[in-house]
Order: C-alpha cells, then structure tokens, then sequence
C-alpha cells in the first residue's frame, strides 16, 4: 500500500534556524569534475550546511581546486583511505547535521535541493529518510534522460530492481547511527546496503523532485567496475533471500519485474519529459503506511 501525502509548498518558506544538513564529498583525481560538484552545493544558498570532503590522497589538480574552496568547507583531507565506503565512514564520523547525505565527486545537486529536502523533513516530523529523483548526465554535463522512480517496494528491491538514487537520498543521522552506518565490506554497493538496512526500521519516503543528476561515463566508477558491482549486489541480496529454492526464487523474481513495469506504466516512470503529466503531482510524496 501507498500514501501519497502533498508537502511541497506553494513558496519557499523561512525556517529559522534552518536544520543543518551534512554532505559528505568522497574523491579520488576527479580534478575535471569536482569544482562543478561543490559549486553545486555552495550556489545553493542553504543557510546551515556543512561539506566535508575526504580525498583518498589525489595526484591530479583535485586538491588545488579544493584549496580554493576550503574556507566553505567544514572538514577536508587528502590522504590515502581504502577506498570510498572508507572514505564515507570517515566523513560522516565527522558529521554534526541533524540530516546527511553524500554527493559524489561528479555528481551534481539542483539548485532548490536542499531547501527543499530540509522543508519535507521539517514538514514530515515522523520521516526518517527520504529520496527523489535524479537525472542522467555525460561526461560533459549533457542531459542524457530524467530517470523517475517509484516508491520504495521491499519485495521488488529483494527480487528485481528498486532503483534509489543515491545523490538524491538524505536521512536523519539519529537513523544512520542507530542502524551502524555503512559497511566497509561494500565497496560499490555500500548505498543499496545502507538503504536496506534503513527499511528494516522505518519508511522510506519518495518525493517526486528532482534532486540531482548523476554523472554517466565509461570510466566512471560503477560502470568501470559493472562485474564487481554485480557481484556485490548478488552478496547483499543473499542476507536477505537466504537459502531459498530455486523454483520458488526464479517465480518471484519473474512477479517481481512484472510489478515494477505495471507500477512504472502506471505512474509514468517511462515518460522522460520532465513536465510528463502522467507522471503524478510535483508535490506529492509516497511512503508506506
């Protein structure tokens, strides 16, 4: 079952004091990438935010665009980690927000994000965490396609695809404690784990906004690495399915896939204009009940 509760207002209103919010910079030589993706943070204007950037000890021109940076940064390093979960623990160790999230070193935040995830979590006192939507972008910053979800299923996560964006992912830090934080065992599928461990103990709420656009190239991370991803993806999933049969496993993971298409079809996830008027109210927000 799904509620679909309106939240979005009709103006943007003043809240004083504004939450501060937490965004985590993992970064590893993406000097071509990373002034967009902090002035995708600054421009915003949040009133209350606090960067920090962990660099695992770069060896291209990433560090000199961050210098120019590091009076708006609350904490930044650079310095060899073991990788990006690695690189994450140690900023949200950091953390003093009441809301967190992490933002990719080519990834990029819309203008309104965080204004509008500090609205929805202010408006939404029981919300614990909450994601939108993001739009696929190339190297060079052109639009390949807006990528609309659906509310969160766990029976379709577990046996087919339940796709979170992760830039466009935020949660209370109370909750990113209290279920142990990421996971250093993932590497690539640290997000997913972390989103699932989340819905063991509460609601994942979906808005339909665009929150961010995530970077797609060959030589990025998850698309370079696909066989490790995959392989990461099939351990977590296995905590969860267990040892199940086979013909059981095989029929729903057939229902499963069956479910996301008719629930996209009907929501309209596979119109790709941004105004799609199937596509459901901009201000709307689902959740479990």
């Amino acid at each position: 079952m799904m509620i679909l509760l309106s939240w979005l207002p009709k103006v943007t209103i003043e809240m004083d004091p504004w939450p501060r919010i937490s965004i985590v910079i993992p970064s590893f030589n993406q000097g071509r990438f990373i002034e967009a993706t902090l002035r995708s943070l600054f421009d915003q204007g949040y009133p209350n935010l606090e960067v920090l950037l962990i660099d695992g000890g770069s060896t291209d021109n990433t560090i000199e665009i961050v210098q120019r940076y590091a009076d708006r940064l609350a904490y930044w390093v650079s310095e060899p980690d073991e990788g990006q979960t690695h690189a994450l623990i140690k900023g949200f160790d950091r953390a003093t927000g009441e809301i967190g999230g992490w933002l990719c070193s080519d990834d990029l935040h819309e203008p309104w994000t965080l204004r509008e995830v500090a609205q929805f979590f202010a408006s939404h006192p029981q919300a614990q965490v909450v994601y939108g939507d993001s739009s696929w972008i190339d190297i060079d910053g052109r639009p390949i396609r807006p990528k609309r979800e659906h509310a969160f299923n766990r029976f379709i996560w577990t046996y087919d695809y339940n796709f979170i964006p992760q830039p466009s992912t935020f949660w209370r830090m109370s909750l990113y404690r209290q279920v142990g934080g990421l996971d250093e065992a993932f590497d690539l599928a640290m997000d997913a784990d972390l989103w699932i461990r989340f819905a063991d103990v509460t609601c994942l709420y979906h808005v339909r906004r665009y929150w961010s656009r995530m970077r797609f190239y060959p030589q990025q991370k998850n698309q370079a690495r696909r066989a490790e991803s995959n392989a990461e993806d099939r351990l977590m999933r296995r905590r969860y399915i267990g040892d199940e049969p086979l013909y059981s496993l095989r029929a729903k993971k057939v229902l499963a896939k069956g479910m996301r298409i008719a629930w996209k079809l009907a929501t309209g996830c596979y119109w790709w204009g941004r105004d799609n008027p199937f596509a459901g109210r901009r201000d709307e927000a689902s959740a479990c009940p």
